[in-house]
């Protein structure tokens, strides 16, 4: 079943490990890579990634990309939404922290964010407006 637009904008809002796909070249398939997000209902959804990355220049050069999110339990759920991109802005230390928070426990946080602050080179935040939403949830087969 379809879920309605409040279950799968609450869903993208849980802390889920998305998969990114994004048009990689002219005769490649799409990349497609593991990644943590950020979204409210609502909102734009957004990533952080390294200012110079592979994922970072294929998002600049589409324009747009796509992104799934899934669970196994207590339901088989997923949603995937696709959208152009709206604002690609330097990272802030703060929105380090807030996308560590959302995926690491408390007392990992501070650590990682201050390594990967200083290892992890300069990062954009791509910021994207959902369009188009595909989901469902295939209860517990």
């Amino acid at each position: 079943m379809a879920l309605t637009r409040a279950e799968r904008e609450q869903f993208l809002a849980e802390p889920h490990v998305a998969a990114l796909a994004v048009d990689a070249a002219e005769g490649r398939a799409p990349l497609t890579v593991p990644i943590w997000y950020q979204y409210a209902p609502g909102g734009h959804l957004w990533i952080m990634t390294g200012r110079d990355s592979r994922k970072g220049a294929a998002i600049a050069r589409a324009g747009r990309f796509s992104m799934m999110a899934d669970r196994l339990e207590p339901t088989i759920r997923y949603v995937s939404v696709e959208g152009p991109v709206v604002a690609t802005l330097p990272a802030t230390r703060e929105q380090l922290v807030e996308i560590s928070s959302r995926y690491l426990p408390a007392d990992k946080v501070d650590g990682y964010v201050d390594f990967a602050w200083k290892e992890h080179g300069a990062q954009v935040v791509i910021h994207m407006r959902p369009e188009r939403w595909l989901s469902s949830d295939l209860g517990n087969l």
